[in-house]
């Protein structure tokens, strides 16, 4: 591991600050993507500004009903609030489903936007990557690309995001708030994501040295009556082969709002719209499931050998979404 320096940051203005001084500074906070990443030499920070200790670790309900959630929350403290397991209980199934107990302890929400891509060439420095070095080429479209992107992806990267939490905040249209020298501002999370396209290495669209400060949810009465459901290769903790985090509000049998986000499948946490369109209006039964389903996944593109995946979300998005309404005609 490369040698680096540390620095505890006393303020959210002092933090930004000694990022600006030190192009090659990297936020800390729970560490558990970014240490690893130095370990093996895929990161190399000069320096590490620890921001853990600043004061945005809470969790409050806001004005209009939704929920402001600070970037410093451990997801330990997320998946247990009783305001979030009550009012987006999907978000709280995300965050429990995502990592052992040791590790919710220590990650925190900015950093879970923030993780990067397990793709096994990303992190072998032995192999080509256009994630890690643009322009040299990427591994997994002739490797090893079982559980890589079948939506969103380009002949520059197939990777696919590792986060659960970020599947259910896509699904609840949440807002990444950032602080810059120039001041504080505000990403909606679909837009936080850069699409991959021939720029892989661009992940996401928070501007040169910004601090995450938190993540808002916008009220969402649909969001009570959500469920995230996560499918991995063993029972164990693992990441996703594939995952939904849906929302529905049925009325004398008919759909009256759906979220729907899927997870594993791209580059980022991808909102599935074009179900959405389906599901709104129609009848909750099992042909609208699949019809929506069907909407969603027909802009996949699978390579040769991961096109389970296009099954087994297919099947996953019925019978979350016929759980749901199952349980609101109780």
């Amino acid at each position: 591991m490369r040698e680096f320096g540390y620095q505890r940051a006393e303020d959210v203005s002092g933090a930004v600050a000694l990022l600006a001084a030190d192009p090659d500074a990297r936020f800390l906070g729970g560490g558990t993507n970014l240490v690893d990443l130095m370990k093996t030499g895929v990161e190399r920070p000069a320096r590490l500004v620890d921001v853990r200790e600043l004061p945005l670790d809470g969790i409050e309900v806001t004005a209009d009903g939704g929920l402001r959630i600070g970037a410093t929350v451990t997801n330990s403290d997320l998946a247990a609030h009783p305001e979030v397991r009550r009012r987006y209980p999907a978000l709280a199934q995300a965050v429990l489903a995502g990592a052992s107990g040791q590790l919710r302890n220590m990650a925190t929400v900015g950093g879970n936007l923030l993780q990067r891509t397990r793709c096994g060439y990303f992190t072998d420095l032995s192999k080509p990557c256009n994630k890690r070095a643009p322009g040299s080429g990427c591994s997994a479209i002739t490797g090893e690309h079982h559980n890589h992107a079948v939506l969103g992806a380009s002949d520059h990267c197939v990777a696919v995001h590792p986060s659960d939490m970020g599947v259910a905040l896509a699904a609840f249209d949440a807002l990444v708030g950032y602080e810059t020298l120039d001041g504080p501002g505000e990403l909606p999370l679909t837009d936080f994501y850069l699409p991959v396209g021939d720029t892989p290495h661009r992940e996401t669209a928070l501007p040169p040295g910004a601090l995450i400060t938190g993540v808002t949810l916008p009220p969402a009465p649909v969001a009570a009556h959500s469920r995230y459901r996560k499918v991995r290769e063993r029972a164990s903790y693992a990441f996703a082969i594939g995952s939904v985090a849906a929302a529905l509000d049925v009325e004398a049998g008919v759909v009256r709002e759906a979220r729907l986000a899927l997870g594993a499948v791209a580059s980022r946490p991808w909102r599935a719209r074009a179900a959405e369109t389906v599901l709104t209006g129609a009848p909750a039964d099992g042909e609208t499931f699949a019809a929506a389903a069907d909407a969603e996944l027909a802009a996949a593109r699978p390579l040769p050998d991961n096109g389970y995946k296009v099954t087994l979300m297919r099947n996953l998005v019925v019978a979350v979404l016929t759980e749901l309404a199952e349980e609101t005609a109780r």
